[in-house]
């Protein structure tokens, strides 16, 4: 299993230290990659719409495709974020900001739509669940049909200070979540992103979309007629 983990901070704290629990708790065979953000992709969306035309005009394209090459080529994806003021943090942010190409509304990838997402935050107090939300949000317009979370306030400012029981909680519910996550079914994709995808495809079909580049990109991948990602 191919395993890519994403962590909204550079520091590794309790939700860095989750996310590489449930990667090492994973069963079988595994090729895990990380990346830390700011530190392998500090930039900002400009807004600028050159991805629009084509990914390549990004002005910050050369980083971002290390890190979205890596993601299109994994089974799993491990997301982790802190929780700053009841949200994601902004590092995490960002890096979805700047792969807002691959929503539906705009050009999926196939790969999206076979696989397994996880997605990890903790806080002190309150505001992990919502946290987890921000990157749920977009992993489901990526396209990927199989997404959990995991938000817990860990009532600590750093992993070495979350208490004994606290651990001894989170391994249990890590060595439950790993036993969901290992096994190598092909993931189904349910009527909610059928549904979206069907729509989006409406939308470009009837020159909705934002360029006519994705139009064609649509009608290339015979996605404006029967042909599904999923099924391919």
């Amino acid at each position: 299993m191919k395993i890519v983990l994403i962590h909204g901070q550079n520091h590794k704290g309790s939700s860095y230290h989750i996310g590489k629990m449930i990667a090492d708790t994973i069963s079988g065979k595994k090729e895990v990659s990380e990346f830390f953000l700011p530190r392998d992709l500090n930039h900002f969306c400009l807004g600028c719409y050159q991805c629009i035309e084509n990914d390549e005009n990004c002005p910050f394209y050369s980083e971002k495709a290390v890190i979205m090459k890596a993601v299109e080529a994994a089974d799993l994806l491990i997301f982790t974020t802190p929780t700053y003021c009841l949200r994601a943090s902004a590092p995490m942010k960002s890096f979805l900001d700047l792969t807002f190409t691959y929503w539906m509304s705009h050009r999926p990838r196939k790969s999206m739509f076979s696989k397994k997402a996880v997605v990890v935050s903790t806080a002190a107090g309150s505001g992990a669940k919502s946290a987890t939300k921000d990157v749920k949000t977009a992993l489901f317009y990526w396209g990927v049909p199989y997404i959990k979370s995991y938000g817990i306030a860990v009532q600590a400012m750093n992993w070495d200070m979350v208490s004994a029981k606290n651990k001894e909680k989170i391994q249990k519910d890590v060595a439950r979540l790993a036993k969901k996550l290992s096994n190598g079914r092909k993931q189904y994709v349910g009527v909610k992103t059928r549904f979206m995808f069907k729509m989006m495809g409406l939308m470009q079909s009837a020159g909705f979309g934002s360029s006519p580049i994705e139009k064609e990109y649509w009608e290339k991948n015979g996605w404006l007629g029967r042909k599904r990602p999923w099924k391919e």
